[in-house]
């Protein structure tokens, strides 16, 4: 589904440091298993602040094994001061690169080294309180506020690609808008309405999407996806090949379908699969 670098294959095919140290100096988990990525990262830290070792734990695709792979690899013999250092885009540039649909990854790498030297120092990470915003992947205004500042994020793909927020039900849309909106210190643009399509002309538009952008990736994964019909604002569509028997579907159909047919046909689009 993804176009990958080798670094990437080889860190997710052969993965580096997986385990948990025994009496860890330092623990940090970060994610959730309802929402598809989970990490817990143990290190231990030797004299003059540097740590010695590294090992995770990771549930998730193919990505957030791979940052957290690397992320092992690239703290060893660091002092802690210098691994807090480390931001995600360095994760992500030392595989190489990532999906833009997958940099939450990193960060999900980033989080979970900045929990593991909290806890060995009895610090309080930030990050872990704040208001939740988004409901459907359990992420608070504070989060998406530093994602926005620290990476530079100004829509709201850019936040889902990041955090996963507003990736789900999209009820938190407007809410991410704001946050954004304040950081950056701007007020909302005044919202121009586009001129209204008929419905066959949505649904030719729906198609060359598919057809265009959303198809050639799900193909390169040995996937598919079939047009069944669309209602008002309603998309049925049914996946097929490897994307029908995939664990994390849904995920698909809302990050990756839902949202690309939203930036490119209209924002108003819910797709639902078929059986």
């Amino acid at each position: 589904m993804w176009d990958y670098t080798e670094k990437v294959r080889e860190h997710f095919l052969n993965p580096r440091n997986v385990g948990v140290i025994e009496n860890a100096s330092g623990v940090g988990e970060v994610g959730s298993l309802s929402c598809g990525d989970a990490l817990k990262l143990t290190i231990r830290v030797g004299e003059n602040d540097i740590i010695e070792d590294a090992k995770f734990q990771t549930f998730g695709c193919a990505s957030a094994i791979a940052s957290s792979s690397a992320l092992t690899e690239m703290v060893k013999g660091l002092t802690l001061d210098e691994a807090a250092k480390i931001t995600n885009d360095d994760i992500a540039e030392f595989l190489g690169g990532l999906p833009k649909e997958k940099i939450h990854c990193s960060v999900m790498g980033r989080d979970g080294l900045e929990r593991a030297i909290a806890d060995y120092r009895g610090e309080v990470v930030k990050e872990s309180q704040g208001n939740v915003v988004c409901e459907c992947f359990g992420v608070t205004d504070l989060e998406i506020e530093r994602a926005v500042k620290e990476d530079g994020l100004t829509t709201i793909d850019q936040v889902i690609n990041h955090l996963k927020a507003g990736g789900g039900c999209g009820k938190c849309h407007d809410d991410i808008e704001a946050i954004i909106h304040k950081v950056k210190g701007d007020a909302p643009m005044e919202i121009i309405k586009p001129v209204r399509m008929s419905n066959m002309q949505k649904i030719k538009l729906i198609e060359s999407t598919l057809e265009r952008e959303i198809k050639p990736t799900l193909q390169k994964d040995r996937g598919d996806i079939e047009l069944v019909d669309v209602v008002g604002d309603k998309v049925y569509v049914r996946l097929q090949g490897s994307c029908a028997s995939c664990s994390k579907s849904q995920i698909t159909l809302k990050n990756h379908v839902e949202a690309k047919l939203r930036e490119l046909v209209t924002s108003e689009l819910v797709v639902e699969e078929v059986k």
